[in-house]
C-alpha cells in the first residue's frame, strides 16, 4: 500500500495533470514541475515548495516506480507511470489526479473540475468511478462521512494511506454551501486560469534586449 507524502502526492498529481492538459510540454522539466506544484489555482492547499523539495519527491517516486526520468534531452524531464503501475482507466486517472491536487471533494466538485481531464456524463458517473476505485483489492479511494452543514459527502484518495475522518475546516464547509451552478462556474474559471499559467511558465523572452540609441 502506497503512503505518499504531501509533496510526493502534489508532484505526482501535477505530472498527471500536465500530461493531459498540456501534452506539448510533457514530460516536465524540474523547473516546470516546481512551477506546477506551486500554482495558486487548482491546488489545495497552495504550497511553496523548493527545487530541493521537488527533486527529493521525484527521487522517492522513482523508487516506487511511479515516476520515470527521461534523460534523452539536454535537460532531464519526468513522467508519471501511475496508469501502468496501478492498471488504471482514463476516468480513474482523472479522479485520482484531482484528489491528489485538491484533497477530499464531492462527486459534483470532481465532475466540474475534471472537464479538461475527462468528460463525465453526470455526477453518477463520477460516483461510479470513485466506488470502483474503493472496491479494489487495495482501495485507492475512501468515502468520507458527511460533514456538519454539508449537503454532499466527499471522497478522498488513499495513496497517502488512511487518515482519521475529522471535521472539515471552515473554508471547506463554506464551499459546500455554495450553489452547485456557482461552484461549476468557479471550477471552470479556475481551470482556465491554470491553463494560462501553465502556458506562461513555458514562455521565454522572444528577443534580446534592444540596444539603446545614442
Amino acid at each position: 500500500m502506497l503512503e505518499l507524502s504531501l509533496t510526493e502526492a502534489r508532484v505526482l498529481g501535477c505530472l498527471i495533470e500536465k500530461e493531459i492538459t498540456t501534452p506539448e510540454y510533457y514530460p516536465l522539466s524540474l523547473n516546470a514541475t516546481l512551477n506546477a506544484c506551486n500554482q495558486k489555482t487548482n491546488r489545495e492547499p497552495v504550497m511553496e515548495l523548493t527545487e530541493a523539495d521537488v527533486r527529493t519527491a521525484i527521487f522517492d517516486l522513482e523508487g516506487l516506480g511511479l515516476v520515470r526520468t527521461d534523460a534523452s534531452s539536454r535537460v532531464s524531464k519526468f513522467e508519471h507511470r501511475i496508469r501502468d503501475i496501478l492498471n488504471l482507466r482514463r476516468d480513474e486517472v482523472a479522479v485520482l489526479c484531482l484528489l491528489l491536487l485538491r484533497g477530499p471533494q464531492t462527486p459534483a466538485e470532481i465532475r466540474a473540475r475534471a472537464e479538461r481531464l475527462h468528460a463525465f456524463d453526470d455526477n453518477a458517473a463520477v460516483t461510479s468511478t470513485l466506488e470502483r476505485l474503493s472496491q479494489r483489492d487495495e482501495p485507492l479511494t475512501l468515502h468520507l462521512q458527511r460533514q456538519p452543514g454539508a449537503r454532499e459527502t466527499r471522497w478522498m484518495h488513499l495513496l497517502s494511506g488512511t487518515v482519521a475522518q475529522e471535521v472539515a475546516p471552515l473554508a471547506t464547509a463554506q464551499r459546500s454551501s455554495i450553489a452547485p451552478n456557482l461552484l461549476d462556474q468557479l471550477a471552470a474559471l479556475e481551470a482556465r486560469v491554470a491553463a494560462l499559467e501553465a502556458r506562461l511558465d513555458t514562455l521565454e523572452p522572444l528577443t534580446a534586449p534592444v540596444a539603446s540609441i545614442e
